[in-house]
């Protein structure tokens, strides 16, 4: 359960192509029920992490808060991306299991897709 392995799954998606960066994207993926997962930055603004939390609710999207900016877009090969969206469901759920010990630590989810 270390934070390496998180952003190292998202390095894979990445490299799968099951990825959309940046907010646009992220909100798009959302929106057309591609994401089944979304992951906004811890130290995004308050109104980028209000304006996700709200949609993954409505959209009934699993949200995680976690990592850095920096970090974020590094695990993507980009400059810094406060949201992206991990459109693997196989992938999505891994990522989940690695931050379950983490809820406590900044990690939030809305309600989860149909279980």
């Amino acid at each position: 359960m270390k934070r390496d392995s998180v952003l190292s799954l998202v390095s894979i998606a990445k490299k799968a192509g099951k990825v959309a960066a940046g907010g646009f994207q992220t909100e798009t993926a959302v929106r057309s029920g591609r994401a089944g997962l979304v992951i906004v930055s811890a130290d995004a603004s308050d109104n980028t992490r209000k304006k996700f939390r709200n949609m993954c609710a409505f959209y009934k999207t699993p949200i995680l808060f976690y990592g850095t900016k920096e970090q974020l877009g590094a695990a993507v090969g980009c400059e810094e991306r406060a949201s992206l969206a991990v459109l693997d469901a196989g992938l999505s759920g891994s990522i989940e299991k690695q931050t379950e010990g983490l809820r406590d630590g900044g990690c939030e989810y809305g309600e989860n897709q149909g279980s």
